[in-house]
């Protein structure tokens, strides 16, 4: 290739190639993103963490392209077909897709009928055919007759030149090329009903009679079709363009490559017939498989993108610190759970009270959590989100009301995923002598303290922020989900004195096995007094303290340099900063006048350029700072605690749960999540939803319908929206026409929802295709067109999105009914 892989990257990231070499180099050192973006900026010059995380996904494909390119090139040259003309265009090759189009030729393949013609000596008589269409092609196959190389007929020896021709056409890779980008740009995707399915697929019914052009078909909605078609209740077919009277273009452009016209010759009408035949029968599948996984491939690359940034901001959820936190896990006939946690996360008590029905037992409940929460002077009571929340809720906010003594604050926590960290192997190790059922009360007192140390405990997948994360590719939502929890672990730092084994193990070079080492060493010899002390834990190396100590923090050890991010390799940095105002390392800490008065310039040297120093400067001035916001909480109006309640115009404070493609999911406190939907967001277009809104935000919403039979509440962040803007009632979206591709949506009033998009979605109305599971009653998440899992089927276990989706009626629960049961 005439531009290497370092220079390839560098040009699309915009950046100088010697900027990709030293990332390069480092990522091939063992060294990780988080570590090169924090304490090597002067080798990347500045290259920030987006950056390298782009930068490495590149380098892994092209690393992987370059592999495939070389194993192609010994596959031909062993053949003995390699010529230089091949070679360059093999080496030329930029894409997975242009190389493989290259090789088909000379990939090895079962014998085909071409090879079999070929074999029987019928290529000369194509090539006739090809080159001289005045000869008569029954004549010209008279002389290739011979029955015993299997060629009865002239008839027979004409399918053998058809089919020698075909795979020519076929196996052109500058023309499959050409027509595989432009079916992608002008054709569509078509999705009719099976026959017999229309009721059992009711949740995809807006697919019956459905088409769209591949670029306007945003992921949700394709996942939701392939969603359809494996569950065998849609056809789907890739249309090359809308349909049009005589020869498709794309043959047009077949016989123009070989120089095929209709001339009025004798050989003219049979050629153009195998032409036909070609891009009927192996052109046009060949580019369906093709554009079939382009499809796919885009639709899982935005899922997995939407589900990355919404974990992203759920693990960098403002902790409420380090008080005495009072969890309750909401239940009916099995009772509240209860978990009462110190300043540092140690379990102190737990309990079990049962103050709904059946039991009935208020007061009781009552006078237990008050008793629990003046014993461990509790500040905080966290309340599951799950079944029988607004009625725990309600018992929380009595037991402020008769005690204000306690100055106890209530807040409602997520819950997702609570179930799976409650029955893992860490559960059991972590809390051996605790039910399991009382472990999900651990968990949810936990995640209010800490949202980023706790969740790191569940699988990502777990936690379920994301759209069809069932339907995506196990290998890319993994890599993508690890990278987002490493970035926000080493954004955040770690107490290296009180962190998990799993929190531990997302820090920069540390891994599962080193993380149970540092516990097992703080076990048995107590809290480390400095980073140094790191060294002397058991296959901690130098590599792998150099990778981590920046990120782990020493709180009250022997240098105080050691709760901050500055990387112990930078201390003689700061020794010298010390010596300049002549005072001590603490008295410089914090000292906002004394260290502003300090150039940086100054300190730069051989080793440690001005980025690094000012990094130092600034984090001196604030040390150990944590970048998540402050804790902030929302209040549920009161008397508002089933949808019954709610009435079209109210105003409501909630807390958003969940950013899909179509809209964002509310959480307002009646068991049901409301969906703002992408065009009631704003005044103006809205792209993307995230741009507005994201997961934990506490925002003011505007009650627009509300649909008590079917469970769905739409909501609009327009304050001044009346009730109904003509929207869809059910989802906020423009209502279409059954079939075809929908209206263009109008900005403003019912809504700016993207050119061709209906992306209603979800509760709210959630007629749409973004949930892991589905839409209508039994989910599916479609835009009316929803698709997703038919309502007979498990739901997806611990989904944030499902949640959302029960708790907007659009899910059954464990028990078969409408809303949350676990």
């Amino acid at each position: 290739m005439t531009t290497s892989i370092e220079g390839r990257i560098a040009e699309e990231l915009g950046v100088r190639e010697r900027q990709v070499r030293a990332a390069v180099e480092l990522l091939d050192g063992g060294s990780t993103v988080p570590f090169i973006a924090r304490y090597r900026k002067e080798a990347t010059e500045m290259l920030d963490d987006a950056q390298l995380r782009t930068l490495e996904e590149r380098l892994r494909y092209l690393r992987e392209l370059e592999d495939r390119r070389s194993a192609i090139l010994d596959s031909v040259r062993e053949q003995g077909r390699l010529t230089e003309e091949l070679e360059a265009r093999i080496l030329a090759a930029d894409t997975k897709a242009r190389l493989e189009d290259i090789y088909l030729p000379f990939k090895p393949k079962r014998r085909t009928k071409a090879q079999i013609a070929r074999e029987a000596g019928l290529e000369p008589l194509a090539d006739g055919l090809l080159g001289d269409p005045s000869v008569e092609p029954l004549a010209a196959a008279a002389a290739f007759v011979d029955a015993g190389k299997g060629v009865a007929d002239p008839a027979a020896a004409l399918d053998g030149a058809r089919a020698i021709l075909t795979e020519r056409f076929a196996e052109d890779a500058d023309l499959i090329g050409e027509l595989r980008e432009r079916m992608w740009g002008r054709g569509r995707l078509v999705a009719r009903v099976r026959e017999g399915k229309e009721e059992a697929g009711a949740k995809f019914a807006d697919y019956f009679d459905f088409a769209e052009p591949f670029t306007e078909l945003p992921s949700h909605r394709v996942l939701a079709m392939l969603r359809g078609e494996k569950e065998e209740v849609l056809d789907l077919v890739l249309e090359p363009e809308e349909p049009v009277e005589g020869p498709s273009s794309y043959e047009g452009i077949i016989a123009s490559r070989f120089g095929i016209a209709q001339r009025g010759r004798p050989g003219d009408k049979w050629l153009g017939e195998t032409v036909r035949w070609a891009w009927r029968t192996r052109v046009l599948v060949h580019l369906g498989i093709d554009l079939r996984l382009r499809l796919r491939t885009a639709a899982e690359d935005e899922a997995v993108r939407v589900f990355a940034a919404n974990l992203r901001d759920l693990l960098l959820a403002a902790p409420a610190g380090t008080r005495a936190t009072l969890g309750l896990d909401p239940g009916f006939r099995t009772g509240v759970k209860v978990a009462v946690v110190d300043a540092t996360g140690k379990v102190v008590a737990t309990d079990t009270i049962h103050p709904h029905v059946p039991a009935n037992k208020w007061d009781q409940s009552l006078a237990t959590l008050a008793r629990l929460a003046k014993e461990h002077a509790v500040e905080l009571v966290a309340i599951g989100n799950g079944t029988a929340s607004r009625e725990t809720d309600k018992l929380a906010a009595e037991l402020i009301a008769r005690h204000p003594e306690l100055k106890l604050t209530k807040v409602m926590v997520s819950e997702a995923g609570a179930s799976v960290y409650s029955a893992s192997a860490f559960a059991s190790q972590e809390l051996p002598d605790l039910d399991v059922s009382l472990r999900g009360a651990v968990s949810i007192a936990r995640r209010l303290q800490d949202p980023l140390a706790e969740l790191v405990k569940i699988d990502p997948k777990s936690i379920g922020v994301g759209q069809y994360q069932h339907d995506l590719s196990e290998v890319k939502l993994s890599r993508s989900l690890d990278a987002v929890v490493e970035d926000c672990v080493n954004g955040v730092g770690v107490d290296v004195n009180t962190a998990s084994a799993p929190l531990l193990s997302r820090v920069s070079g540390i891994g599962a096995g080193l993380a149970e080492n540092i516990v097992a060493h703080r076990d048995a010899n107590g809290p480390f007094r400095s980073r140094k002390a790191l060294k002397d834990v058991a296959r901690l190396g130098p590599k792998a303290y150099e990778q981590c100590a920046g990120f782990l923090r020493i709180r009250g050890g022997d240098d105080p340099l050691d709760a901050s991010s500055v990387h112990p390799e930078a201390y003689p940095v700061v020794r010298r900063m010390v010596k300049t105002t002549g005072g001590e390392v603490a008295s410089l800490i914090g000292n906002t006048s004394v260290l502003r008065s300090l150039r940086a310039d100054d300190f730069v040297d051989e080793t440690f350029g001005l980025p690094t120093v000012t990094d130092i400067l600034r984090e001196l001035e604030k040390p150990g700072r944590d970048p998540r916001p402050a804790f902030r909480t929302a209040t549920f109006k009161e008397g508002v605690e089933k949808i019954g309640d709610l009435e079209p115009g109210m105003v409501l404070e909630g807390v958003v749960t969940n950013v899909a493609a179509f809209g964002a999911f509310v959480d307002v406190g009646v068991h049901q999540d409301g969906l703002v939907h992408v065009s009631a967001m704003s005044r103006t277009f809205v792209k993307d939803p995230r741009e507005v809104v994201k997961p934990g935000d506490v925002v003011k919403v505007k009650v627009r319908d509300v649909d008590i039979p079917r469970k769905r509440i739409s909501l609009t962040l327009r304050l001044d929206d009346t009730a109904d803007s003509g929207a869809d009632p059910a989802s906020g979206a423009p209502k279409r026409e059954r079939g075809g591709r929908p209206p263009q949506q109008r900005q403003g009033s019912g809504g700016a929802g993207g050119r061709g998009e209906r992306r209603g979605g979800g509760s709210g109305g959630a007629r749409s295709g973004g949930g892991a599971s589905g839409a209508k009653s039994g989910g599916a998440g479609g835009e009316r067109r929803g698709g997703g899992r038919p309502s007979t089927a498990p739901a997806p276990a611990n989904s944030a999105m499902a949640d959302a989706l029960r708790k907007a009626g659009l899910l059954g629960g464990g028990d078969g009914k409408p809303g949350r049961g676990r």
